[in-house]
């Protein structure tokens, strides 16, 4: 703990020695972070450059009163929404319909593997992927997102259950061509 408080000290400094090291330290789990976020993994990267370059911006910020990490890791999902923004791909979509959908079963979620997951995720359109990773990793709920991505909290609902929709029919496929690839 110590060792961080000083670390993030040296950072706030400018030393690039410890931001280095910072960098190290936190960006292979950020990576991840930015990865369910991006379409790819350029994209991913980038988002993870902008993140640490805010990082190193704003760390003479950081109160040391919660998670270092998750400081970090809100960065990089705040780096990761305001380029959708930017680029105009969250237009909000104000549909109130109800979907009726079903909860993934977890036996065919056990039988695909966590990158092929993670790409499925990435093959959603943007503003749902957004939603989707808000809240679901983030836990953030449906008044929160709404408010993070200037929505209505029924857009964002909808947006929720239409990427579940996707992923579940997708999940369905992949777990379907796997046993078609490999039968009993």
């Amino acid at each position: 703990m110590e060792d961080l408080r000083q670390l993030i000290t040296d950072c706030a400094a400018g030393k690039t020695g410890a931001q280095a090291r910072l960098y190290q330290l936190f960006a292979p789990k950020m990576y991840g972070v930015c990865l369910r976020y991006s379409k790819d993994q350029t994209e991913a990267e980038d988002n993870l450059q902008d993140g640490f370059i805010k990082v190193f911006e704003k760390i003479g910020t950081f109160r040391h009163e919660g998670s270092f990490e998750g400081w970090v890791r809100r960065i990089m999902v705040n780096v990761s929404l305001e380029k959708y923004r930017k680029q105009h791909l969250l237009h909000p979509v104000d549909d109130m319909t109800k979907f009726d959908v079903p909860d993934f079963k977890d036996e065919i979620l056990a039988e695909i593997a966590t990158q092929d997951l993670l790409k499925l995720i990435q093959e959603l359109p943007p503003r749902y992927r957004m939603v989707f990773n808000l809240y679901v990793f983030e836990g953030m709920n449906h008044k929160e997102i709404a408010g993070e991505m200037k929505i209505t909290e029924g857009t964002s609902k909808s947006n929720l259950a239409r990427a579940r929709m996707i992923l579940q029919k997708k999940v369905v496929k992949c777990f379907e061509e796997t046993e078609n690839n490999y039968p009993a």
